[in-house]
């Protein structure tokens, strides 16, 4: 009965596995009309439906009257053809930065599980030059540019940042654009 005492202070003084330095949440607000346009994927976690995507992917959004935003993603495939994905996004609880995202046809949008989670998880609030979007669970992460290829040291703090957050940044996948990269790709 002694050790128990023993035990429970030095679990307390070791950090658990799997800890996580920064909370993972969206960032305070975005300027939906400034994140507006086209966005260059630079990496992703694995996702069944980007499974045929090799390089050259994109997610164009334009707003809505409604207050809604359109959303294209675009990427090439293994043919060298592109493939294109249309859908909506909408503001949860009335925050700009915690969307959630529907491409299934819009008479199924009653359904909960139609829409997928899509929290703008880190920004650059000067110029919107870059995004991370990520999801509650962890098992969504983009790294997103405006730009078709990302400063390199930008991109390596939003991985370290998504570590932080506790994201499995070990299984990133690259996305090439347009690049020799992308031409070996295809």
């Amino acid at each position: 009965m002694r050790l128990a005492p023993l035990l429970l202070a030095a679990g307390l003084s070791v950090p658990a596995v799997g800890a996580t330095a920064l909370p993972n949440e969206p960032v305070a607000a975005v300027d939906l009309a400034r994140y507006a346009g086209t966005w260059y994927e630079q990496a992703h976690l694995p996702m069944f439906f980007q499974r045929k995507c090799v390089a050259d992917t994109t997610a164009h959004y334009s707003p809505n009257a409604d207050g809604t935003l359109k959303v294209v993603n675009r990427c090439r495939t293994r043919d060298g053809s592109f493939t294109e994905a249309r859908g909506v996004a909408r503001m949860v609880d009335g925050r700009s930065s915690t969307l959630e995202v529907r491409f299934a046809p819009q008479w199924l949008s009653w359904l909960p599980m139609v829409w997928g989670d899509y929290w703008v998880i880190a920004l650059d609030d000067a110029e919107y030059r870059w995004a991370m979007v990520g999801a509650p669970g962890r098992d969504y992460l983009w790294i997103l540019s405006r730009d078709p290829q990302l400063d390199p040291e930008v991109r390596a703090r939003l991985i370290e940042q998504a570590r932080a957050m506790g994201y499995p940044v070990e299984k990133l996948i690259d996305t090439p654009q347009g690049s020799q990269e992308a031409a070996e790709a295809r």
